[in-house]
């Protein structure tokens, strides 16, 4: 029997979504454990933008370890793993991928924080503090992940086995879907993307120098652009089925069936999410990977903020007042990441 007529999979559409499991996989996994490998054996001192590393790279390779289980039902087209496995993985993949938004989203506040308020985010940014906001990030994605175990199940049609979504009443799918489309990409998106804008008004300002600013800003907007790709298809696939369950017929059918035969391709793609990180730390590390060998991320993780001052002299006809009151400004040598920060503080004049 051909399954594939069952499940309402072209052959095309099962290849692309094989071939995006697939790479994810071979590219995603082994380069997310190695990150994982790097932060908990090779580095002397974890900072705090290592922790965060390590729980998003825990988190993107167990979503990556469901893969096969996804690329076995495309395959064969058939769920052979049972209605408990069924629920199981797709719950476990929710939840870490949960977590891999909001330690992304949050990761952006930790930048902007540190650019826009450098001296309370030395005090405030310890690796304490934020274990106590990465607890509640992890218990949040679990709990918001509770709708995939009452929502999916296993389908026998025919024979064939189908682990699919099951919504006893069309507003249990909206629910669904509205939820998880505000909550895994509305909310965290808005939340990069504000804090990426401050963040680029902050660097241009003339009173923040960084001569590496070209290559921190490209590797910001890899980031965002990353994140945006891998997910924006996926949520917008979840507006169109929502919305195919709001409007009349026979646009409403058009649009049902049209979410529902692409939602196998855009979810495989969302994977692609899971492992382009290690590729990012790779650019960002790129100086590193000569003098360091496999220690590069190491290298690039280490390294704790190191802030000295020197004040620029005044000039000689500057008027007495402002030497009284340590006029001029104050430049801040930043080594961060291996890369040294020129930051420019101006004194505020005394009126």
């Amino acid at each position: 029997m051909n399954y594939s007529c069952l499940l309402n999979f072209t052959d095309t559409q099962r290849s692309i979504g094989i071939s995006f499991l697939a790479f994810a996989f071979l590219l995603g996994f082994p380069g997310n454990l190695f990150v994982v490998w790097t932060v908990l054996f090779q580095l002397r001192k974890r900072s705090v933008t290592s922790i965060l590393v390590l729980n998003l790279a825990a988190a993107d390779a167990v979503v990556l370890l469901t893969a096969p289980f996804f690329i076995h039902f495309l395959a064969v087209c058939t769920w052979e793993f049972g209605d408990a496995w069924c629920k199981t993985l797709h719950y476990m993949c929710c939840v870490n991928m949960y977590a891999s938004v909001y330690l992304i989203a949050f990761m952006s506040l930790d930048r902007l924080m540190g650019i826009a308020k450098p001296f309370l985010s030395q005090k405030v940014r310890t690796k304490s503090k934020v274990s106590k906001v990465i607890f509640p990030l992890w218990v949040a994605a679990f709990l918001f992940s509770l709708p995939m175990v009452f929502y999916r199940k296993v389908f026998d049609v025919n024979g064939a086995f189908i682990c699919k979504p099951s919504h006893s009443h069309y507003k249990e799918e909206i629910f669904q879907y509205l939820f998880e489309t505000l909550l895994c990409f509305i909310i965290p998106f808005s939340i990069m993307v504000g804090s990426y804008i401050h963040i680029s008004r902050k660097l241009k300002n003339g009173r923040f120098r960084i001569r590496s600013r070209k290559r921190v800003n490209r590797l910001i907007l890899l980031i965002v652009i990353s994140f945006a790709i891998c997910w924006m298809p996926y949520n917008m696939i979840n507006i169109v089925q929502v919305t195919g369950h709001l409007v009349n017929k026979p646009l409403s059918d058009t649009l049902l069936t049209a979410s529902k035969n692409l939602r196998p391709v855009v979810t495989a793609f969302a994977f692609i999410s899971s492992s382009i990180n290690p590729i990012l730390y790779t650019f960002a590390g790129s100086a590193f990977i000569r003098t360091s060998g496999m220690k590069f991320i190491a290298r690039l993780l280490e390294g704790n903020t190191e802030l000295t001052s020197v004040r620029k002299p005044t000039k000689p006809n500057e008027d007495k007042n402002k030497k009284a009151t340590n006029g001029g400004s104050v430049v801040l040598h930043q080594m961060q990441n291996g890369e040294t920060r020129n930051v420019t503080i101006e004194s505020p004049e005394k009126k």
